[in-house]
């Protein structure tokens, strides 16, 4: 079994094909992130009357830093083109307040959706290879509910399902990991780490699922076969640091990082503009 091309794209964001959702039915709060407030429900004043963002190119000159590193995992065009069948929310007032409840649902789904395609990817674990498969088509399936349908789900239950088949792959693909003489930092999940020194450290085969890395100097350290599911790397630097074979880390975590040329990253992830700028 392996995830086909199209599997991918159906969960990464593709806002050519999706209302602005996240610009509307997500609020936020005035901070490092985000330049004011907004309430959910409520358009971002940048959004235009085409969906597109007016200050998309400057989005980080323009305090909404908080956009860039923000991944619906193509819940909005599922929500946009499949749900509501192409329906927009600014000519159907009638739907608006149901799709914007239905679309942060969406999103976790294809947030799982995302995390069981790796796991079917991962030689590791193809002892439970099955289970995967099963687990992708079951999601799969309640993404394609009906609106009410969908916001009846309990989604607590489904994501504990879900996760402890991530758990066992993740510890399948750390166990076969070998160690050399140089101690292997030791972390306990959900450790609160923020600013910590971790420069030239060895995080090798670590469980760092919910770990919180906040402007963490990780610079040259070996992250190589690390579970991130859930880690917080905002401005974390790492910089020449190592995350080749990792476990569950997503575009919008290493957005969120600071690197450079010398980081290395796993062949589906992309090096952000702005490590470069």
């Amino acid at each position: 079994m392996s995830v086909e091309i199209e599997d991918l794209k159906s969960v990464k964001a593709d806002c050519e094909n999706c209302f602005g959702l996240c610009c509307v039915a997500l609020p936020y709060l005035k901070s490092a992130d985000f330049a004011y407030d907004k309430d959910s429900g409520i358009p971002c004043e940048n959004l235009q009357t085409d969906y597109r963002c007016g200050i998309h190119r400057n989005l980080r000159k323009s305090g909404f830093r908080g956009c860039t590193v923000y991944e619906c995992f193509g819940a909005g065009q599922k929500v946009s083109q499949f749900t509501y069948s192409g329906r927009d929310w600014r000519k159907n007032k009638e739907i608006e307040k149901e799709m914007f409840e239905v679309f942060p649902v969406m999103q976790q789904l294809h947030e799982m959706l995302r995390y069981l395609y790796e796991a079917l990817n991962r030689k590791e674990a193809s002892g439970i290879q099955t289970n995967i498969q099963q687990a992708i088509e079951k999601t799969e399936r309640l993404t394609h509910l009906n609106p009410q349908s969908i916001l009846k789900l309990d989604i607590i239950q489904h994501r504990e399902y879900v996760n402890h088949l991530l758990i066992q792959t993740s510890e399948y693909v750390r166990a076969n990991v070998k160690h050399d003489q140089k101690q292997r930092v030791k972390l306990k999940k959900g450790i609160d780490l923020i600013g910590s020194n971790f420069k030239g450290a060895n995080f090798k085969g670590a469980n760092l699922r919910g770990a919180f890395l906040i402007a963490c100097d990780l610079r040259n350290s070996d992250l190589r076969f690390a579970d991130f599911i859930g880690a917080d790397l905002r401005d974390a630097n790492i910089c020449g640091a190592n995350l080749t074979g990792s476990i569950f880390l997503t575009q919008v975590q290493v957005n969120s990082a600071n690197g450079d040329h010398r980081t290395k990253l796993p062949p589906s992830l992309e090096i952000p503009s702005h490590w470069l700028n």
